[in-house]
This record gives structure tokens, sequence and C-alpha cells, in this order.
């Protein structure tokens, strides 16, 4: 096989990814998927490793490296089947998120998988949306080992059973899931497309090529070992701030990313499985490589991990979990691109707004949850500043627009801005933040699990930090500031606002910053 082929074997893989993710969103019925677009979509070859995936969401995809490598071998697959997950401790990442897993099989014989990843709004907890202030697991809702939806083409009854007894708007959870196995479903039938040898000769080869591109793109940084800390604000339970060291060793094709002395684990739900952790990390280094490179696990295979166990980068079994996915997953890439930006200054932007603003809405009366996550400044660079509002890193979604939010939602938009002058100073600006304003038009639970309300992004080679971002409860008579983390009951007339940090400047300021 030739480059040329071998590029556009690994295009139309991708391709399939993508066009999975298409079927996934405009099956769904929930306004997180279908509009948000939190999914993602991505093939593993019939021993787990992935070898290809859409550009969806980070977090997802480098922990379902993780998730397939333990859960194919610990199952006896067949024709037909389809296997649920949620567990944060197989592969996953928070409960909301929901695995669905489905054997593609040729002739008796298994080719791969076609998996898909959806955040869906509610899966149970004591707080709607899932995305509470939890000090163990199973208070945030509803733990899915790797259990079958469907063995060998019949339906299990039991995962539906379970779906509609415990989670807030099961027909909607049950809507979504239903896109999910659609999304499978294409991707098993576009693999099909092929033959199976030369499928087997695709995957092998495109993995062989991946890991060579990783190797190469670590030879060409200086070897070297390179420090950086960071800080969580707090964890929503009174604790913090909470540390992240580490500390990347560059030896030739190799790197070793070590976090000895950080955080321990967390009473709050601030934790990270380990499959979270190393996506993060996964990240950092994927954004060094040319954008061509095939998108499979074989590109992390140069890259080790050393996480003490356990810590709040490696939770322990039974700890919570929900905000170290969408939370803590943005301080390690804070802190492992600050490191290398030590050796190669000129190649990484500063320091993004570090949070994915975590918003939850749900009904007290009745029965409705809403989700989102806002964007923020992104890090200025060598090249030119950050942009503005938008979603950073680990994170990739869209904003739900004001027309379908309060088309499904007893909520009204009052406002929705940049926030201006919230990027940091220097020879390039960091991006601004935004501003988002919501009013409660029925009595209704709000969760916020946010960071950088304390500590600033930070900016690189002289740059200013960014604004810190701010959380606002209006209760009528004024504006009184909120936690960074905080669950509390809305009245009709009430209002939420959440300003958004600014990213980090790049280079000294040296006269009027550049845009």
């Amino acid at each position: 096989m030739n480059a040329v082929e071998l590029s556009l074997a690994a295009h139309r893989l991708e391709s399939i990814c993508e066009e999975m993710g298409a079927v996934l969103q405009r099956c769904a019925l929930s306004p997180n998927i279908k509009d948000r677009q939190d999914f993602s979509c991505a093939l593993f070859d019939r021993h787990g490793e992935l070898v290809a995936q859409a550009a969806h969401i980070p977090v997802h995809l480098g922990s379902m490296v993780y998730a397939m490598r333990d859960v194919v071998g610990m199952l006896d697959w067949h024709e037909g089947d389809i296997v649920v997950f949620n567990d944060p401790f197989l592969g996953g990442t928070h409960l909301p998120d929901i695995t669905m897993v489905m054997p593609v099989f040729l002739r008796g014989a298994c080719l791969g998988f076609a998996v898909s990843r959806a955040h869906h709004a509610d899966v149970g907890g004591t707080t709607p949306g899932s995305m509470g202030i939890h000090r163990h697991l199973a208070d945030e809702g509803c733990v899915i080992a790797p259990t079958h939806w469907y063995r060998a083409g019949e339906e299990c009854p039991d995962l539906v059973a379970m779906f509609s007894k415990r989670m807030r708007s099961p027909d909607e959870r049950m809507g979504d899931l239903q896109a999910q196995r659609a999304a499978c479903a294409l991707g098993r039938r576009r693999l099909l497309e092929w033959r199976g040898p030369e499928l087997e000769r695709v995957f092998e080869r495109l993995l062989a090529v991946s890991e060579g591109y990783a190797r190469a793109m670590l030879r060409d940084l200086p070897d070297g070992r390179y420090e950086f800390q960071d800080v969580l604000d707090d964890d929503g339970t009174g604790h913090g701030p909470l540390p992240i060291r580490a500390s990347v060793c560059i030896d030739g094709e190799c790197a070793t990313v070590d976090f000895s002395g950080s955080a321990p684990a967390s009473k709050g739900p601030m934790n990270c499985p380990l499959s979270v952790t190393a996506a993060a990390v996964y990240y950092a280094f994927r954004c060094l490589m040319p954008p061509h490179t095939p998108q499979t696990g074989a590109i992390f295979r140069p890259i080790q991990l050393r996480v003490p166990e356990p810590s709040l980068l490696c939770a322990p079994q039974g700890a919570a979990v929900a905000a170290g996915n969408v939370e803590t997953s943005q301080r390690i890439v804070d802190v492992v691109l600050g490191a290398l930006a030590q050796a190669i200054p000129e190649r990484v932007a500063a320091a993004a707004q570090g949070t994915m603003n975590n918003v939850v809405f749900g009904g007290i009366d009745d029965d409705w949850v809403y989700y989102e996550t806002l964007g923020g400044g992104m890090g200025a660079h060598g090249g030119g500043p950050g942009p503005d509002a938008v979603q950073c890193h680990m994170t990739n979604t869209r904003n739900t627009s004001i027309e379908v939010l309060e088309m499904h939602y007893p909520l009204r938009i009052v406002r929705y801005a940049i926030r201006r002058g919230s990027g940091g100073r220097g020879r390039f600006r960091g991006g601004h933040g935004l501003v988002r304003e919501w009013e409660a038009l029925r009595p209704s639970m709000v969760s916020l699990l946010s960071e950088r309300r304390h500590s600033a992004p930070y900016g690189l080679l002289g740059g200013g930090s960014g604004r810190k971002g701010r959380n606002l409860l209006f209760d009528g008579k004024g504006w009184k500031e909120l936690p960074a983390k905080v669950v509390l009951r809305l009245d009709p007339g009430q209002r939420i606002r959440i300003e958004t940090p600014g990213g980090g400047g790049f280079g000294e300021h040296d006269g009027p910053t550049s845009r």
C-alpha cells in the first residue's frame, strides 16, 4: 500500500466516523446532542485499538482508547450484539457520557467495532443533570457496567427498564440511545463495504504509520525535563486550591509525563479517572503533530504516564468524578502545555480559559433537564491573538441557540455577549470570554461546576493573565457573587449570569495590544 492509497483509506475511515456523527445528531432528541453536538464517534479494530475517529470531543476519544482495551477482552462478542456502559473506571469519563459498542462481523469473523459516546442530559442521581456537588459516584447517577442492550440481535429488556425507572425524561434518554444505535449501525454498514483482508491490512498499516508520526514529533522536541504547576480553585466541598504538577521528560522519540506531587483524591467531584487524565495528556501532544496524522490509538504508544494511585488524577473506586471529566481535564492540559512551552515556546499557546463553565438547569415541579458548557477566551500564541468566546481544548461542542433553548425549556436568555477586556494583554492578546444570562420562568434547580474563578489563565513569555470568570445570581434585589461550584434553587424571575474567563496573552506588551 503506497502513501496515496494509505491517505485515501485514512480519509475514508474518518469520513465514516463523520457520517456516524451526522446520523447521531439528526436522530437525537435532546438539544444537548442534536444542537450542542456533545458526542463522539470512532472505529476500532478487532483487538480494540482505535483506528479512526471524527474531530468530535477530545476527552471522549482519548478515553475511549482505554475503554475499548478494557471492554473488548472482557466479553464474548457475537453478531447482532450491542453493549452499553458508562462506568468511569472502565475507560469512561463521567456518568452522563454513555458509550455504545457494536461489533462488525463478516462471515463469522469479527473485523472491528463501531462506537459512539454521547453526553445524556441526565442519568439519574440526586441532582438534575447528574452534575451536582457529590462525594460518591453512586449519588451522581446510574453506574452502567458493560451491559448488553441487544444480544445476538435480540433486545434485552433490563437496560430499557432501568432507563425508565431511574432517569429523568426517560423517553428522551431512550431516543438519544436509539440515535447512538443508528450511528453505530451506519458505521457497521460502511465497514462491511470493504473486503475483510483488505480492511485488516489498512488497520495494520495505519497504526504503524501514525505511531511513526508520533515518534517523529517527539524527536523534534529538545531532550530534557520540563516542569510546570497550576491549581484547581476547589472541589466544591470547601477544600482547595488543588495543585496539579507535571514533569515532562523528553528522551529521543519517547516521552514520560509524571504527575507526582499532585493533589490527593478530593472529597468533591473533581477526581479524574485515569482514562480522562490520559486523554488530556494525549490531546496536548496530539496538538504538536501534523494535522494529517492518522487518528489512531498508536500515536499514544510512545507516551508513558506516571500517576500516583489513588489521587486526584487517578480516582479511587467509588469516588465522585462528574467534574473531573470537564474541569480537571482542562487543568491537566494547561499544566502539560505549560511544561512543553519551556521547550518550544514558539509552538505553544498561553493558557485558554481553563474551564467548561458547566451549567445545569432542572425542573422542581416537572421533569426537564438542560445542560450546557460555555466557551471562553483561547490563549494567544506566537502567531497571533487567541480567538474570542470559543470552546477550548477538551470540549468541542457548540452552544445551544437562544431559539432552541427557549423553545424547549422554561428559561429566557436575557443577555449573550462577548466579555470585552477579559483577554490577557501582551504582544498578542488572549481571547475574550463571554457573558450569558438566564432567567428562570418556573421553579428550577441550577448546578454550576466551573473553574478559574480564583486562579487566572496564565500568559506566556511576558504576556498577561486572562481575567478570572464570575458566577452571579440576581435575586430581585441585586447581584450576588456565587462560588465556582454551587447547587441552588431559582424562583421565577431570578437570573443566573456567567462571565467566562479570558485567555492568557503572549509576549511582552510594547504598545497597542494586537487584536
